[in-house]
């Protein structure tokens, strides 16, 4: 599961700028171990492998690291975009009403009288509330934006590949 992104070098020293993923942020530090999706060379597949990472110290909004396997700039340089990853069984169990993205993600969503609105294709994070992105329905190709608050969405039935929202569906 993607947790975080190298964002770029970070002084001389094989430093790299780390952007987390995580809601606080600093939970990017309780998932171990990590792995990086590399940019494949040569025409291969971008690939995942285990990286350690010696130090990671806060800075800014997001933190910087240093890597085992990386002596110098040039070696940072070319982690640039590289996504963070952790296995899943390192992730806590979500609570009572809460949810990872990727468990939304293709869920098809119904409104209060049972009309299907489309399929959850992402979430957009807007600083107040997550908000679903459903593609797909009767609307002719344009998303229909819902706010994930509990004034519009009611049931979030995983096990059945639903969502009900309180939304009237363009006509």
């Amino acid at each position: 599961m993607t947790v975080g992104q190298v964002g770029g070098a970070y002084g001389v020293q094989g430093w790299v700028r780390i952007v987390s993923f995580t809601d606080p942020p600093s939970n990017l530090l309780d998932y171990q171990p990590w792995h990086l999706r590399l940019k494949g060379a040569d025409g291969r597949e971008p690939h995942w492998q285990p990286c350690l990472a010696q130090a990671i110290r806060p800075h800014g909004d997001g933190f910087v690291a240093r890597f085992r396997e990386v002596a110098d700039r040039d070696a940072a340089l070319r982690l640039s975009g590289a996504e963070i990853g952790v296995p899943e069984s390192c992730l806590p169990a979500p609570g009572d009403g809460e949810f990872y993205w990727r468990d939304l993600i293709g869920l098809r969503v119904v409104d209060q009288n049972g009309v299907e609105l489309g399929v959850v294709g992402e979430l957009m994070p807007t600083g107040i509330h997550d908000v679903l992105v459903v593609q797909g329905g009767k609307q002719g190709g344009e998303a229909v934006l819902i706010p994930f608050v509990s004034a519009h969405v009611g049931a979030v039935r995983i096990q059945d590949g639903v969502i009900e929202v309180h939304w009237e569906a363009p006509q």
